[in-house]
């Protein structure tokens, strides 16, 4: 799914209008009847909602929503933000508001009418329609009024569009100026990039969902290079065909993985996770010493045997012509980095293996800080994109690969991927928060699952795993093996959190709710896509899908 600006979105509607000939007025109701359903079903015990409107378009899908609410049997009590002079489809909207079903109407047109509504804050919940996609900062006015209003309510908050406050193509994850808070956001035909990379919500696990409103995919147009990393899933929910067998689905090399030295549940992590996300087989190179230790998590993991240094760590022996290629024979996906070290031995084989070897490969970890002090290696193994190469870093593996500090990957974390992996030829997963998935032609996904659980040790060691596995069984596409590996981690974590705690939950919690990730439809069965949070029907229909197998 592509993501838009507000001038494309705006070109969208237009377009929906203009060439393919559905009025505007079908798209406003398409839009307040999915905002009045989702509230319903979001909010299922909600019997009084107060809807705040704008005098926009925005304002229009909240009056509408407003009406059929009302005519649903809730008790409604709307507020427009400015004097019944509104225009086009907005004025449309307020005329129909005015019928018998519908009585608690007041019109605010001075802070001061706010102060005497105080009753309408007795709700349970809160339908913020002010402002939409067009807003551009900060808030003023009656809309700033009713912010300060609105925070003596205790109701949760529904957000029409965006929080009103938000400027839809905002790529930072908070704002400095004020805005209205969110337990809820609905958008419409497409995300925006305030959508994927701003903290909208009161919490992560709060839900933002796209509503499909009749705009058909053709009038859907963005040059920005930027799409939604979930859509990539569908790559690896097709059944396998009746006739398959191990050597259908790739064989992941885990090159130089993990050492002696209390390391090895690095391996052994990255390891589980190749074999979880389908690989035919997985090979596990680790350290001669640390052989057992890595063997002994799945009995379905195969193993090669490295020399080791005194210390434990791979030896430069290993760059023997025959090792290597007994190492590297019939492997399709080499894996390299969790756990690895970085002795003057390792950091010698680490460069001769991945220059000796030709297979794409996932680099993460050590093997990155390897590279970072090797910048004339990585851009000869990147030449010409002769073969795929994925490297996953977190900001500060990043700002060594960079050559920039980690505060100026973080002010910048979608132009800091995007250049750097066009520059350089590569696949770039920039970890953390809305992980980034940007490609060699400039094209950058947006991930929107995950949680803060997953910060810790272990998460990443299962996520090289995870794109290594499915890169092995996807090699003709491999963008979308790497975007669906990345949103089914995040999901993963998500779906476990639901059962432990973000302070409690364990990497290998993840591993084991990847059989539901995997049969998971971001598509809830009203049509809704959601971006970010679990639809319950959803959730069941995974829940049986499991029990059924």
């Amino acid at each position: 799914m592509q993501i838009l600006s507000a001038d494309e979105m705006q070109a969208c509607d237009r377009a929906t209008t203009a060439r393919f000939g559905i009025p505007s007025l079908e798209l406003m109701r398409a839009a307040s009847a999915a905002v009045a359903n989702f509230a319903r079903e979001q909010f299922p015990r909600a019997r009084r909602v107060t809807v705040l409107c704008g005098k926009g378009n925005n304002g229009g899908d909240g009056l509408m929503a407003a009406r059929l609410l009302a005519d649903a049997g809730l008790k409604v009590t709307t507020l427009l933000l400015g004097a019944p002079d509104l225009k086009g489809d907005a004025a449309q909207a307020w005329q129909e508001l005015g019928s018998p079903a519908h009585k608690l109407i007041h019109v605010v047109t001075a802070p001061e009418d706010l102060a005497r509504l105080t009753g309408a804050l007795e709700t349970d919940l809160i339908v913020d329609a002010v402002l939409g996609t067009g807003f551009k900062p900060p808030l003023k006015g009656l809309a700033l009024a009713a912010l300060e209003w609105v925070k003596a309510s205790r109701a949760p908050i529904l957000a029409v569009d965006l929080p009103s406050g938000w400027p839809a193509d905002e790529t930072s994850a908070t704002l400095a100026t004020p805005v209205f808070p969110a337990d809820a956001v609905i958008t419409f035909t497409a995300p925006k990039p305030a959508h994927v990379f701003g903290q909208l919500t009161r919490r992560w696990d709060q839900p933002i969902v796209v509503a499909p409103i009749g705009s058909p995919e053709e009038a859907i147009a963005s040059e920005m290079g930027l799409h939604w990393a979930g859509s990539a899933v569908e790559l690896v929910q097709a059944p396998r065909a009746a006739g398959a067998n191990k050597g259908n689905f790739g064989h992941v090399v885990g090159g130089s993985l993990g050492t002696a030295g209390g390391k090895s549940g690095a391996p052994a992590m990255a390891a589980l996770g190749a074999l979880r996300a389908g690989a035919g087989l997985v090979t596990a190179a680790v350290p001669a010493p640390a052989l057992p230790l890595v063997a002994a998590v799945a009995p379905e993991l195969m193993t090669f045997p490295l020399a080791a240094t005194a210390s434990g760590q791979i030896a430069a022996a290993n760059l023997a012509a025959e090792i290597l290629k007994a190492l590297t024979a019939g492997k399709t996906v080499l894996a390299i980095g969790p756990g690895l070290g970085q002795r003057p031995e390792t950091i010698k084989f680490t460069a001769g293996l991945l220059s000796a070897a030709k297979i794409p490969a996932v680099i993460d970890a050590d093997a990155l800080s390897i590279l970072a002090a090797k910048p004339v290696l990585l851009a000869k193994l990147a030449r010409g994109g002769e073969r795929t190469l994925v490297l996953t870093p977190h900001p500060g593996e990043m700002a060594r690969l960079a050559g920039i500090t980690v505060a100026e990957v973080q002010a910048n974390r979608l132009d800091v991927a995007r250049g750097f992996a066009r520059r350089m030829g590569v696949t770039l997963v920039l970890k953390g928060a809305r992980t980034l998935i940007a490609h060699p032609d400039g094209r950058v996904a947006v991930n929107t699952t995950g949680n803060p659980g997953m910060a810790k040790g272990g998460s990443g060691d299962l996520l090289t795993g995870l794109i290594a596995g499915l890169l092995t069984q996807y090699p003709a596409e491999p963008a979308r093996a790497v975007e669906a590996a990345v949103y089914l981690h995040g999901l993963a974590a998500d779906l476990a959190v639901r059962e432990a705690n973000e302070h409690t939950l364990l990497a290998t919690d993840s591993l084991l709710q990847l059989p539901r990730a995997f049969g998971f439809r971001s598509h809830g069965p009203n049509g809704y896509l959601w971006l970010q949070g679990l639809p319950a029907e959803a959730l069941q229909a995974a829940a049986l899908h499991e029990a059924a197998e």
